[in-house]
């Protein structure tokens, strides 16, 4: 079995990505015992204390013993893959404690891994989660809202060649409809993801909300086009940690995102065990 420091560089472009994703689902069968899994679960920022909650941690493998993958770099990520056996569906789980951000200049290949390896190891949905700044005043910080669908500003994607991926529903209408059934009171929105890493401009943020956005940051677009690509459903829940540049007079700080992610991670937490006990019940 490949193993991490002997796996092709993602970087390298006559490296296959799938073949690496492959590479790193095999090493995440034979350390967690379980030859497949079912869903998978990407904790942003703010949500890391809200996957303790989804279910009981069978086995965790730190990200630098997987190829392809790195250590985390943003505070409040966590930097293990985790197989979860959700409640008791007999589901488990692919939960990755972190991400590799497209500002982090590792490549687009490196920031879509996650979701190639979740798909090579079986996995038919997978669940982005993140934490973002809010356009709207009454999504006060600790709000989840679903995507229902985004605006990528990245002027990337993980798509190489002649490869067309339809994104006309790329965010499950059945999942959104599941969750909401689970907590009728979510909102939905459109994100907008920006490079990074520094936070928008109040002049950014209002242009985000005149192409009709309605929420901002720095992730999940780019893991949703490999999604689809791969054939896997896609439910993204957003956690607002501030009030976008300009909705508030407040200066923005990577620590208020933590706090906030703190704060909700009880609701967070329920939330998303509730949510992928039922994805795991309808199969």
């Amino acid at each position: 079995m490949t193993e991490g420091p002997h796996a092709p560089d993602l970087c390298e472009r006559d490296t296959d990505p799938f073949d690496v994703a492959r590479a790193a689902a095999g090493v995440i069968a034979d350390r967690t015992g379980e030859p497949r899994h079912d869903v998978a679960l990407v904790l942003g920022s703010g949500w890391a204390q809200a996957g303790a909650l989804v279910g009981r941690t069978v086995a965790s493998i730190d990200n630098t013993d997987v190829p392809g993958f790195a250590a985390a770099v943003v505070e409040g990520h966590r930097g293990l893959i985790s197989s979860v056996a959700v409640a008791d569906t007999g589901s488990r789980a692919l939960v990755f404690g972190t991400r590799t951000h497209y500002y982090e200049n590792r490549g687009v290949r490196a920031v879509v891994h996650a979701v190639r390896t979740a798909a090579a190891a079986g996995c038919r949905t997978i669940v982005l989660t993140n934490g973002c700044g809010g356009l709207r005043p009454e999504w006060v910080p600790g709000t989840p809202v679903l995507i229902s669908d985004h605006i990528n500003l990245t002027a990337a994607s993980p798509l190489e060649g002649a490869t067309f991926v339809d994104l006309t529903d790329a965010y499950s209408p059945r999942l959104r409809a599941l969750a909401l059934d689970v907590d009728p009171s979510l909102e939905e929105g459109v994100y907008v993801q920006f490079r990074g890493p520094h936070y928008e401009t109040p002049a950014e943020v209002r242009m985000a909300r005149v192409l009709g956005g309605d929420l901002v940051g720095m992730s999940t677009s780019l893991e949703t086009i490999a999604a689809r690509e791969s054939s896997l459903d896609v439910l993204g829940l957003c956690l607002v940690t501030n009030p976008a540049a300009g909705i508030s007079p407040t200066p923005l700080e990577h620590a208020e995102v933590v706090r906030a992610g703190e704060a909700a991670a009880e609701r967070s937490g329920r939330l998303l065990a509730d949510i992928l006990v039922r994805i795991a019940e309808e199969g």
